[in-house]
């Protein structure tokens, strides 16, 4: 069986390559019959624009060192992906991706199906696509709005898949408006595949210090900012920030590679973050963290990610900012994530093992 992916590989953004590395990995290693490749289908404008945006330089929020070393990172990026992506050669359309002769298309992860977004193509919504099977596997919808008009292609999409299933709410919510019935719930790739540990030099001091890991709290408040400050200096701990900076981190840790990124989490003594990739990575390490959340998008996917493994309250709001200095102390009992954990992973792992190799067959 040869096995196509289609999703967001070409962004340079560690949730999108390390969920499509996930993916990836978990068919090679479980079905090593299956030949599976990562269909190299981009959108010029939404990669045009994510690599743009690393050489912005924000003059209040960034250093010129750091600036220097975000630059770099489409290269550190494009280095990953030829490593350690099967991908294709460059496809151009729906009648390219049919030319490679998948027996199995699979859409998803991450926000392939957000069709109010710069990203959405038809193509996502498996129009135009030809093969035995095509499946969703947990795609997201991003911050669409189903009160809208959802679009005519989206709709005629749906009905060519095979098998569906959905990472949270709001993708869920679409296939039961369009379709009339509830799509598998399934987990994030990057929670079925057990990432080993990756070691180096930069990993190996990682372990030998303290710190308080961020990841993309954007617009946190100054009262929040200056409670972390406090308790990392109280507890002599350094600030770092996982491929990203702001001017009181410790140091510049802008520039890592995707598997030291997920390094810096499985070490911190405490995660920030404002991102769902950064929330899940905080959970598959058991990394004591919280969320603080801005984005429409974000807010939805972490929120419906939390609620499903009952970790809500790790939730910060504006309004409660004082909460900041409780959840540093407190730390999480990773017994009942760990038990909902392989619930869930049982079920996705069943929908693939399903849709893949005995569904009418």
């Amino acid at each position: 069986m040869k096995i196509g992916i289609i999703t967001h590989h070409y962004i340079k953004n560690y949730g999108a390559f390390l969920q499509t590395y996930a993916l990836q990995q978990y068919l090679i290693e479980t079905y090593p019959q299956a030949e599976v490749v990562i269909v190299n289908y981009v959108n010029k404008k939404h990669k045009i624009i994510n690599i743009g945006g690393c050489f912005r330089f924000f003059w209040k929020k960034e250093s010129l060192k750091a600036y220097l070393e975000k630059i770099k990172i489409p290269a550190t990026f494009s280095k990953a992906e030829k490593k350690y992506l099967n991908i294709t050669k460059p496809l151009r359309n729906a009648e390219e991706i049919n030319a490679l002769g998948l027996d199995c298309i699979i859409i998803g992860s991450d926000e392939v199906w957000h069709y109010e977004d710069k990203a959405a193509s038809p193509i996502k919504f498996a129009v135009g696509l030809r093969a035995k099977k095509i499946l969703s596997y947990a795609p997201s919808c991003g911050g669409v709005n189903l009160e809208h008009p959802i679009p005519d292609y989206v709709k005629k999409g749906l009905h060519n898949f095979t098998g569906i299933s959905a990472r949270d709410d709001l993708s869920e919510a679409l296939v039961h408006r369009v379709l009339g019935y509830k799509p598998v719930r399934v987990l994030d790739p990057t929670l079925l595949y057990d990432f080993p540990v990756y070691e180096d030099e930069f990993t190996k001091k990682l372990k030998q210090e303290k710190y308080i890991l961020m990841y993309y709290c954007d617009k946190l408040p100054a009262e929040g900012i200056e409670a972390i400050k406090k308790y990392a200096k109280e507890n002599n701990l350094k600030i770092y920030g996982a491929g990203e900076y702001a001017k009181y981190y410790s140091d510049v840790t802008i520039n890592v590679s995707p598997f030291q990124w997920v390094e810096m989490f499985r070490n911190a003594s405490f995660v920030f973050t404002g991102t769902f990739h950064g929330a899940v990575f905080s959970l598959i390490t058991e990394r004591n963290f919280a969320t603080y959340l801005t984005n429409p998008s974000r807010v939805k996917k972490v929120s419906s990610l939390l609620e499903q493994f009952s970790l809500r309250e790790r939730i910060i709001e504006e309004e409660n900012l004082d909460k900041i200095q409780l959840l540093l102390k407190e730390e999480i009992d990773y017994s009942t994530f760990n038990e909902k954990k392989k619930k869930v992973r049982e079920v996705s792992y069943s929908f693939l093992e399903r849709e893949l190799f005995n569904n009418g067959e």
